[in-house]
């Protein structure tokens, strides 16, 4: 095992070798154009071709243009970079990106290729017209490029016949997943003449830059997740029918409640396409005439008769299901009968085993009561989890020769949150066995046998590191490349430093704490600002370098407990709620004023008191993907744990830099008083939430409690030394006061802002202009602390406000604009 880490480190090492300054995409489709706007991301130079058109069309025609018109030539790849840039959930995470991206088409500007350092193609899903674009990137490219293929299911070894041996020796499969930006499964496919440092260059790149879980597959039909992805959704349909149940029962069963993504099956297959899934499934049953499984990527009668009606999915307005309006044109969506073939309302279907589970937060838990209830929902469940175990063992080693590399690939490819062989131990390895092996369910031999020699699992955890059986020694080893990320769950068997019921101490090593919120949506209520004061009270009393606030979640956290400060509102216990709010903004203090750095990790949803709680850390090391925002808005208040005197400070810091100081608080104003969240860590930057300089970004989030860490690190090491309150916050007082005031008045007048609204953006402009003094002058962060806590109670008189409240408790979701 030592010989393995000294040898992927020495890979790493060699893979640090290459830079990557500019990429050439070839093709400008769905695929290859939002592949584009990812390495734009990066920050990368990027070249997007794509053919030239073969005929005019009409508005090219009215303006006289031809065939040889520059507009015309690049008309497809501009007209495909435009659409990807509009759609949503947006390919970029800022507009400005756009612009690294140089556009051109094959016959003009592929000699653009010549100084790109990664050549990737993503043209139509043809042999021939793969090997053609081929023939010409030799043409051009220089020696030593990479080159890469993100074809989704063509062998890889053959796209590369007829092609020089520099040519196939920096050749390699490149599949990513759609959309880019957001889905974080690369797959990397090398042949056999793959240079084995071209391999690591792209698994190493493809994680520590892209942001992608990079999982090394076999060049076998549709890979990994696809081959393992669309065996489970057929495999659903076919229990389906043989159930007699509906795409909307399933969709219930196969959803969040279970660890899926949100679409479940059936929507996701709309969203992807049913074109897409029945080529995948074709291609499986052609190409694996030894899959034991292979009559499960038979397409059933009803998909052939949706293919027939080219009810395709989201891309032709219709497939499982249909948005539609009803007669007094409200939205509705119609799920399809698949017995009648019609459109139809369909009622919320209703399992035992969904209500019994759908109280339980911890996934592992329900999924034990989703499958143990013994109702129909449980009986669906257990008859799709046989079919999934037992593909899943005997593709290993066919597709892949370890078993993590197809939870990797389905977690982050499919977003399921637990990928086959963890889920199959979520039930227990040796119980599903017995429990499969009785409804003539045989798994492969090798799981038999490891349950033989007293292995009871697939996975375990040694001291605090995460281990996986191989099928090759017989025994468990450790994950290669997983020490380079701090993994919460693995360390749940250690004794903690400390923990309450909302929060958990972790000792991460060197001497670095990492506090854990475990609320429900991380809400951050008394038990969670106990947990962070009481961290860096052991941090700074015994010894510790410093602590990290991050966690292994979905979301960083939902914001502050809406619903403690409803109760408290509603019953007018405004001493109570004043003592609340005091003792948020005076944990938000500790964190700023403690003797022991404080970072930050955030991801996902950071919001309102999150968001808080980040803008006062030391530092922040935000996931790329973190959507941040002072959101306090939407539920009738204003932000009262220290964010709308934090943007007051940063203003007065812009001022002593030599900024103007009235734009810098109208920009901040109008985030607040619009609820504004960051689409990005990008954005957050841009709106003054992140800053620039001393937070920094993880494009994988995976690494950013990592990060993290080692910021403390290097904080402590330079002799870390506690900042002070300030007392010297520049605010202008009337003199924008007045300005904003009569700003938020033209809004209420022009319809664009309710009464309510302007109430609350009064309040806000208040507390920024450091309050109604009749000239600007420096003021303490207490004083605006204040300021901004008055105003939070103030709002929380108003019946609108309440009103709000109470709307946003019972919706069960959290604020976002």
């Amino acid at each position: 095992m030592q010989a393995t880490m000294k040898q992927a480190n020495s890979a790493v090492m060699a893979a640090d070798q290459r830079k990557i300054g500019k990429v050439a995409v070839l093709g400008s489709g769905v695929m290859g154009s939002r592949i584009a706007c990812h390495f734009a991301n990066i920050g990368l130079e990027v070249v997007l071709l794509d053919i030239v058109p073969f005929s005019l069309n009409e508005k090219e025609e009215k303006k006289g243009l031809t065939l040889e018109h520059p507009a015309v030539r690049n008309r497809l790849v501009n007209d495909a970079l435009t659409f990807a840039l509009k759609s949503k959930p947006s390919p970029i995470y800022d507009k400005d990106y756009a612009s690294r991206i140089t556009t051109g088409n094959f016959d003009d500007n592929l000699g653009l290729i010549a100084d790109c350092d990664w050549i990737i193609e993503a043209v139509i899903e043809r042999l021939d017209i793969k090997q053609s674009v081929f023939e010409k990137v030799e043409q051009h490219r220089k020696p030593g490029t990479l080159i890469s293929s993100n074809t989704s299911g063509i062998p890889i070894h053959m796209l590369i016949e007829g092609r020089s041996d520099d040519f196939k020796k920096h050749f390699c499969g490149t599949h990513f997943f759609n959309p880019p930006r957001y889905l974080k499964l690369l797959e990397v496919i090398p042949t056999p003449e793959t240079d084995p440092a071209v391999t690591d260059f792209f698994m190493h790149y493809g994680d520590l830059y892209l942001g992608k879980t990079t999982v090394l597959a076999k060049d076998t039909p549709a890979f990994i997740a696809n081959r393992v992805g669309v065996f489970s959704i057929q495999a659903v349909m076919h229990v389906m029918r043989e159930m007699g149940m509906t795409p909307k029962q399933v969709d219930a069963l196969t959803g969040p409640i279970a660890g899926r993504a949100k679409s479940a099956t059936f929507r996701t297959t709309d969203v992807v396409g049913l074109d897409t899934m029945i080529k995948v499934a074709k291609g499986v049953y052609d190409n694996c005439p030894d899959d034991e499984a292979r009559d499960i990527f038979l397409i059933p009668d009803f998909v052939k008769k949706m293919e027939e009606n080219k009810w395709l999915g989201d891309k032709t307005r219709q497939g499982f299901y249909k948005k539609t309006k009803d007669e007094n044109g409200k939205r509705q969506i119609l799920a399809l009968n698949l017995d009648t073939f019609e459109y139809e309302p369909s009622e919320k279907p209703r399992f035992a085993s969904i209500a019994a589970a759908k109280p339980i937060d911890d996934l592992k838990e329900r999924l034990k009561v989703l499958h143990g209830t013994g109702d129909k929902g449980s009986e669906f469940l257990n008859k799709v989890a046989f079919h999934l175990f037992r593909y899943a063992s005997n593709r290993v080693p066919e597709i892949a020769d370890e078993i993590y590399k197809l939870d990797d690939a389905m977690r982050t490819g499919f977003g399921w949150e637990l990928g086959p062989f963890e889920y199959w131990d979520v039930l227990g390895a040796g119980k599903m066995v017995a429990t499969m092996e009785a409804a003539g369910f045989e798994p492969a031999a090798w799981v038999k046998e490891m349950l033989a020699a007293g292995n009871e699992s697939f996975y375990k955890v040694e001291a605090g590191e995460r281990k996986v059986y191989d099928l090759a020694t017989k025994s468990y080893i450790s994950i290669p490349g997983a020490d380079a990320f701090i993994v919460l769950d693995n360390l749940r068997d250690q004794k903690p430093v400390w923990k309450n019921s909302g929060t958990t101490l972790h000792d991460i090593g060197d001497g670095v704490l990492c506090l854990e919120f475990h609320t429900k949506m991380n809400a951050i209520g008394s038990e969670v600002l106990e947990g962070i004061s009481t961290a860096i009270n052991i941090a700074e009393s015994q010894g510790w370098k410093g602590l990290v606030l991050g966690n292994d979640a979905p979301n960083f956290s939902a914001g502050a407990n809406l619903g403690m400060i409803f109760m408290l509102a509603i019953e007018q216990e405004y001493d109570e709620l004043d003592f609340a709010i005091r003792a948020f903004q005076n944990t938000v203090a500790k964190i700023r004023f403690s003797s022991i750095p404080v970072v930050a990790a955030p991801h996902g949803m950071t919001l309102g008191g999150g968001c808080e709680i980040v803008m006062h850390s030391d530092r922040a090391v935000a996931s790329a993907e973190t959507y941040i925002g002072l959101v306090e808005m939407g539920a009738g208040v204003i932000p009262g744990g220290g964010g709308t005197k934090e943007f007051a400070l940063r203003a007065s810091d812009a001022y002593y830099n030599g900024d103007v100081q009235i734009p810098r608080l109208q920009e901040y104003l109008m985030h607040i008083a619009t609820a504004k969240v960051a689409t990005s860590a990008t954005e957050a930057f841009n709106m003054g939430i992140l800053r620039k300089g001393i937070d920094t970004i993880s494009v994988n989030g995976d690494r950013a409690i990592a990060k993290a860490k080692e910021t403390v690190l290097e904080l402590a090491a330079a002799g870390y030394t506690a900042p002070k309150p300030r007392t010297d916050v520049h605010v202008l007082g009337r003199a924008a006061l007045g300005t904003f005031l009569s700003g938020v008045w033209g809004l209420q007048v022009a319809g664009y802002a309710t009464e309510h609204d302007a109430f609350i953006a009064q309040k806000v402009a208040h507390v920024l202009c450091g309050g109604d003094l009749s000239y600007p002058q420096k003021v303490t962060e207490q004083y605006l602390l204040d300021l901004e806590r008055e105003a939070f109670l103030q709002c929380c008189t108003t019946q609108k406000s309440l009103q709000r409240m109470e709307s946003i408790l019972k919706r069960g979701k959290p604020l976002r604009n």
